[in-house]
């Protein structure tokens, strides 16, 4: 995924991607939209009937009525108030019918981006940045909102409008006036869009310093604990505060670019509306023009330059939105690396055999993790995989998982290879107790039924109690319904493992993997958590990995990994009996004081 920004070339053919996105969720209101297009079309006729209104009213109150219909200054005055009040009404009619496909489409694109996140591999989210790409997805979304409405109802609109109002002065004052605006909108243009381009590496480094300032501070009080446990608060805040001063002289340089911007639109609409009122002037003088007229031509020019202004506007703020939505649509081309064959097979499940058949797999080139690994776990048997930090014991159930595809060999359940498989069927299969636990913001209740959504009150609190998590859900002032704060913090690490394992225990898989699941319990705790496991993996394959060997003393086999290889195997007595690196291992904890 690229984290930087494209050049501008690159947005130029990345607004036509843009556009070709967009448009069928505009399609999906097409009768909407043409209603939101006809009073588009009533509010311009309005607009333009206004000024005509004006004139008329000035020539009557100067004593020089144009028609007989419209003799009455009073009642010029009455038109002209229905047909301002008709123009704004129509106006907001139309943003009320468009809101709906504005909404409704920042709705399904959102989601489209949500869904695609989660489908990506986990590689990615290992090395996202939260707070960044929580922004990025934000300021696309609004950014989709503001391209749709502005560019289908105001630009294409104010240039027709535009054309009309110079038509109507060449044929009624002649060509002058028209060469004087049709100058000054062609210097406008070429000003706003040549500024414009020029301003967009402001605007980018602006989004990219927020996006900085925010990943920051969000990182930083997630770690909230670590934090505190060395005392680097100040350190904390010198970090954001650096991130926010990058924001703040990033604020400046787009500011002052946009001062620019802004002074040179505003003394090009001065300098023709000066010479318009100039040439309308002496006319008036020379009597080729009424009052009237002259009321006529600054009302038009008004109504020319404020759409105009509102178009340099809305020009710099698509091309800012193009450049936010850049990042969100990059997010959408982000391929994931874990890819179902073209026709997946869903998985049968027969016994739950699992079988790893001379697996290799490296995280990037020259870090080889697992090398020819073979081994097989029975249905509904109990294999333990043991070995130093760094053997590779985690990556098998990442493996096994499919977050990860394997470089060489094969890993099959039934004789099924996994990689043929639906990655919903094989997950449904899996249930797994990761070694570190994370939690949802949400109660001990839900954190446990997210295990299965489907699952009953009665379910998920038996699943609880399987936990050995009964007597302390019991003991809270709000039971079940305690929250478990951010990410689980208002829990202890052994807490929320055991939430952990009840989430499991409630998905009911065929297939059971323990990561270090009793890594954060007391011996008492683990005793009991370690013969609730064993009951409640009766019939179930179980994959359990593990540091401390006492809690495998009762696998049907246990694998002993050094440097991502089998380097023995075999029953607790049958390695205690080799005298190798797992009785070494075994001796070395044993003799360990406290828990082992």
């Amino acid at each position: 995924m690229r984290h930087g920004f494209s050049t501008p070339n690159e947005n130029d053919s990345f607004n036509l991607a843009v556009f070709k996105k967009v448009w069928p969720y505009l399609l999906e209101f097409k009768h909407r939209i043409i209603l939101a297009f006809l009073c588009l079309v009533f509010a311009k006729l309005a607009s333009v009937a206004l000024p005509f209104i004006l004139k008329y009213a000035v020539d009557a109150l100067n004593g020089q009525p144009h028609s007989a219909l419209l003799a009455a200054p009073l009642g010029l005055v009455v038109a002209y108030g229905l047909v301002r009040f008709a123009n704004v009404l129509f106006g907001e009619l139309r943003d009320m019918l468009f809101g709906r496909v504005t909404e409704r489409a920042m709705r399904r694109i959102g989601l489209q981006v949500f869904s695609h996140l989660h489908q990506l591999d986990l590689d990615f989210h290992l090395s996202r940045k939260t707070g960044g790409l929580a922004r990025d997805i934000e300021r696309g979304v609004s950014g989709i909102s503001f391209v749709m409405r502005f560019f289908v109802f105001n630009i294409g609109p104010t240039i027709i409008e535009l054309a009309f109002v110079i038509g109507i002065l060449s044929v009624n004052y002649g060509l002058k006036y028209a060469c004087i605006i049709a100058l000054a909108v062609v210097a406008y243009v070429f000003f706003t869009i040549k500024v414009t381009n020029w301003r967009l590496k402001y605007i980018r480094e602006a989004n990219l310093a927020d996006n900085q300032s925010n990943s920051r501070a969000l990182d930083s009080l997630l770690n909230f604990e670590t934090v505190k446990y060395f005392n680097n608060e100040p350190h904390e805040e010198r970090s954001y505060d650096k991130a926010l001063a990058d924001w703040e002289n990033a604020r400046r340089s787009n500011r002052l670019s946009l001062f620019n911007l802004n002074a040179g639109q505003a003394l090009i609409i001065a300098l023709a509306m000066t010479a318009m009122l100039v040439l309308a002037a002496l006319d008036v003088e020379q009597g080729k023009m009424t009052i009237g007229d002259f009321v006529l031509v600054n009302a038009f020019m008004m109504q020319i330059f404020m759409p105009l202004n509102f178009l340099g506007f809305v020009y710099r703020e698509i091309k800012g939105s193009l450049t936010n939505i850049e990042n969100m649509f990059d997010l959408l081309a982000q391929p994931t690396a874990i890819k179902e064959q073209s026709d997946p097979q869903s998985l049968v499940l027969r016994q739950g055999a699992v079988r790893f058949d001379n697996v290799c797999f490296s995280y990037g080139k020259g870090r080889e993790i697992i090398k020819n690994l073979s081994f097989s776990i029975a249905g509904g048997k109990k294999v333990a995989i043991v070995g130093p930090s760094g053997a590779g014991k985690s990556t098998l159930t990442k493996l096994l998982y499919r977050f990860y595809d394997i470089e060489s060999g094969s890993i099959q359940i039934d004789g099924q290879n996994i990689s043929t498989l639906t990655i919903d069927s094989l997950r449904k299969q899996i249930g797994i107790v990761p070694q570190d636990t994370v939690l949802f913001n949400n109660s001990i209740l839900e954190n446990v039924r997210y295990g299965d959504l489907e699952a009953t009150d009665e379910q998920v609190i038996q699943a609880i109690n399987d936990a050995q998590l009964g007597d302390f859900v019991a003991a809270l002032p709000k039971g079940v319904q305690t929250e478990v704060g951010e990410r689980g913090l208002k829990l202890s690490g052994g807490e929320k493992q055991r939430v952990a394992i009840a989430r499991t225990l409630l998905k009911n898989s065929a297939i059971f993997i323990f990561d270090e699941a009793t890594s954060s319990l007391d011996s008492h705790n683990e005793a009991q958590i370690m013969n609730t496991l064993k009951s409640v993996s009766k019939g179930h394959t179980t994959l359990v990995i593990a540091h401390r060997l006492s809690t495998v003393v009762d696998a049907d086999e246990i694998i002993l990994l050094a440097n991502g290889e089998l380097a023995e195997r075999g029953n607790h007595q049958q390695l205690l009996a080799l005298n190798g690196q797992y009785a070494k291992l075994w001796h070395a904890q044993s003799h360990t004081k406290g828990d082992i």
